[in-house]
This record gives structure tokens, C-alpha cells and sequence, in this order.
């Protein structure tokens, strides 16, 4: 199958198989960390939607889902702004659950750093957070991390959820970008 990427596409980071064996590796290890208790996972849109999908499958004990959606980054441009904005906040309370973040990548922590804060006041239980990609080279806020699929390198990937200006998210790999290409529909 191609997914008209080619022109984008440095180099596979990450192959769809190296993805899923990590995944169901997390999964394993969440549903052992949270035996016997509830669980909520939350979302952040729209990165992590694919890797969240494939996650909640591999977590063998019931669990609850939902979604925030917060923004850094503009179209365009590769660099978070540092100012996060909240485009969707929780469906319901928090107070008194265990939660789990599950992150596409935690970049620079400014994010993060936010969310984590504003949970902290919603008093859940717990608070933990589980990413498919750690980027450690560009942390300028120290997040702990409790479940970490991939740590990489400096450089900017899009692919299974991870966007470049918007498009394929749907790729089934995680590619990083050419040097100077960014998607255009025109």
C-alpha cells in the first residue's frame, strides 16, 4: 500500500512491527501496574488517538477513556510556541480516579508540564503518564514519565497519529520528515 508520503519521508523511524510489539509490551505492563484497581485513560488529541486505539486493546483489565485536546504548535511550524491552549477539556470528574495520560511525544514538556498541573487540582487518585515517543534531547521541562515506548533522537516524525501539518496521521509507520518539506495543498 503507499501512502503518497514519499516525497515527505527521510526515513522510516519506526516500522509498524516495532510499533505493535512495543504496544502490546505497554498494554502487558499497564494491566499488571493497575490489577485490581480502575483506570481512566486520557487522550490527547489528535496525536495520540492511533497509539491510544491500539493501546486500550492490549490492556486486558477494564479501563475508562477520554479525551483532552490541547495546542503548542501551529501549522507550519516545527517548534512549540511554549503556550498551550485548551481546545477540549474532560467529559467527566477526575476526582478520585487513577489517570493515565497517554502522549503521542513529549517534546519540550511545556504541555505536559500544564496538564499534569491542572489534573493535580482535580484530585485523581494517581497521576501517571505513558508516551509512544520520549525526545529527552529537547525537554526544557523535566516530566516524569512512567511508560515509555521509544525515546529518539532530535528529529521531527509524523506517522501512527503524528501529523505533518495536518496529514498522515493515518501511516502505519512513524517516518521522520526531509530537511525543508512540509505538506502543501496546493
Amino acid at each position: 500500500m503507499t501512502y503518497q508520503a514519499e516525497g515527505y519521508l527521510a526515513e522510516v523511524l519506526l516500522t509498524e512491527e516495532q510499533i505493535q510489539k512495543r504496544v502490546a509490551e505497554l498494554g502487558a505492563q499497564i494491566s499488571r501496574d493497575y490489577a485490581g484497581q480502575e483506570l481512566l485513560l486520557l487522550g490527547i488529541l489528535k496525536g495520540s488517538v492511533i497509539f491510544l486505539s491500539d493501546l486500550m486493546r492490549r490492556i486486558t483489565i477494564p479501563h475508562q477513556v477520554d479525551f483532552l485536546a490541547f495546542s503548542s504548535y501551529t501549522k507550519g511550524v516545527r517548534e512549540s510556541t511554549g503556550v498551550v491552549r485548551i481546545l477540549k477539556d474532560l467529559d467527566e470528574p477526575v476526582a478520585g480516579k487513577n489517570l493515565l495520560i497517554v502522549e503521542d511525544i513529549i517534546d519540550t514538556g511545556h504541555t505536559l508540564n500544564y496538564l499534569t498541573q491542572l489534573l493535580q487540582t482535580r484530585n485523581p487518585v494517581s497521576l501517571k503518564i505513558c508516551t509512544l515517543l520520549n525526545k529527552t534531547a529537547r525537554r526544557v521541562i523535566d516530566i516524569p514519565v512512567d511508560y515509555v515506548g521509544f525515546d529518539i533522537e532530535d528529529k521531527y516524525v509524523f506517522g501512527y497519529g503524528l501529523d505533518l501539518d495536518q496529514v498522515f496521521r493515518n501511516l502505519p509507520f512513524i517516518g521522520v520528515v526531509k530537511p525543508g518539506a512540509g505538506y502543501s495543498r496546493d
